[in-house]
């Protein structure tokens, strides 16, 4: 039998555990009981998964005399929105929410953000339960209190700072995943490698096709190892004054990316960080900083991997202009005045951050990167 891994992260009187391994949803109610204040619970998901764990986690959680009211949400980027979140705290107020209420998020990272933000808002904060079942969401999005929902202008731009109580992450939930939405959540575990573990880097290397095909241990380990580097940047920086920037590497590019495709689907957020992480990593190459070898090192392994590591790799990217992007970009919530901070390497392992970029090296890489996939 797989034992149960923990992770803590370390924030005082609101440190948590990040639990690891297969048959936690079928335990949930246990695990939650005694951390929680009332004996209601709104379980926040979405139609696809509920199908698969939403009866699982019901019949754990009324097992241990928790009462249960499920609103479910639409799958995808797009039920992070204004509407979406207006819909759910009135749901909650509608039946019968008080102070001793808890939330839960059952579901990817969609869901746990967008659970997390009405956590954080109905009531002035409710406590707040992650049960990730996506690999993005269990080695990324759930850990760290970050929530929120997307606007017309940007991604994650409107939200709250909102720390779980637990967070269950069911590796079995990862067996009813499209291959797809393996490989976007793999994204964000090498992106830990890249960013301060040139080791851990190397291991993917050796491991990832068994992390990405279903090998439990493999996965435990990614899942651990991934939540084991966040949780240390959380609790030395739980608001990203500076530390945690570096968790953003990729995205800067990787968000302007999702913006232009316009959230609806086609380019799943972690293949988005995928092909940010090579502009990245390229930009910094292009500035004397990082070698050209780790770019292209980053840039196979994504590939063999079957992920995007080319703008040319997104569909409908060639309709994309430079000034687009940099205007999401000057957008990002690192930006100050209109700079945009990147988060840059000096190679694998090695990131920082700086605000020292200047604009025309971004636009011209940009509109290499945009001619290219016009060429495609």
């Amino acid at each position: 039998m797989t034992t149960i891994q923990t992770v803590s992260v370390g924030l005082g009187e609101r440190s948590y555990d990040i639990r690891v391994g297969p048959g936690l949803i079928e335990n949930a109610g246990d695990e939650i009981k005694p951390l929680i204040r009332g004996s209601k619970v709104f379980v926040i998901t979405d139609s696809t998964v509920s199908g698969y764990w939403l009866d699982p986690l019901t019949r754990s959680l009324g097992a241990a005399g928790i009462a249960v009211t499920t609103i479910a949400v639409a799958p995808g980027e797009s039920s992070k929105s204004f509407a979406d979140f207006e819909h759910v705290c009135s749901r909650m107020l509608e039946d019968g929410v008080d102070r001793r209420t808890a939330v839960i998020a059952l579901g990817g990272g969609v869901v746990g953000d967008l659970a997390g933000y009405c956590a954080a808002s109905v009531m002035r904060g409710l406590d707040f339960i992650q049960i990730p079942t996506t690999l993005l969401a269990q080695v990324d999005s759930s850990v760290g209190g970050k929530t929120g929902i997307n606007t017309p202008q940007g991604k994650n731009l409107v939200g709250a700072f909102h720390q779980p109580r637990l967070v269950l992450a069911d590796t079995g939930t990862l067996d009813t995943l499209p291959k797809r939405e393996v490989l976007a959540g793999y994204a964000e575990v090498v992106k830990y490698g890249l960013i301060r573990d040139a080791a851990f880097f190397e291991w993917l290397e050796q491991h990832g096709a068994g992390v990405i095909a279903g090998d439990e241990a493999a996965r435990i380990s990614a899942i651990v190892e991934s939540c084991k580097a966040k949780a240390t940047v959380v609790a030395a920086d739980e608001r990203e004054a500076g530390l945690r920037e570096l968790l953003n590497f990729g995205h800067t590019f990787g968000h302007a990316l999702e913006a232009a495709a316009g959230f609806d689907g086609t380019l799943l957020h972690g293949e988005a960080v995928s092909v940010g992480m090579i502009q990245a990593l390229e930009l910094s190459r292009r500035l004397g900083l990082c070698a050209g070898q780790d770019t292209e090192r980053a840039r196979a392994h994504l590939g063999a991997m079957g992920l995007m590591a080319r703008v040319a790799d997104i569909p409908g990217a060639a309709r994309w202009s430079a000034e687009e992007l940099l205007a999401s970009m000057r957008r990002d919530k690192k930006a100050h005045d209109g700079t945009i901070r990147f988060v840059l390497a000096r190679g694998i392992g090695e990131a920082f951050t700086s605000d020292d970029v200047a604009p025309d090296i971004v636009r011209s890489m940009l509109e290499e990167d945009l001619s290219a996939a016009a060429s495609v």
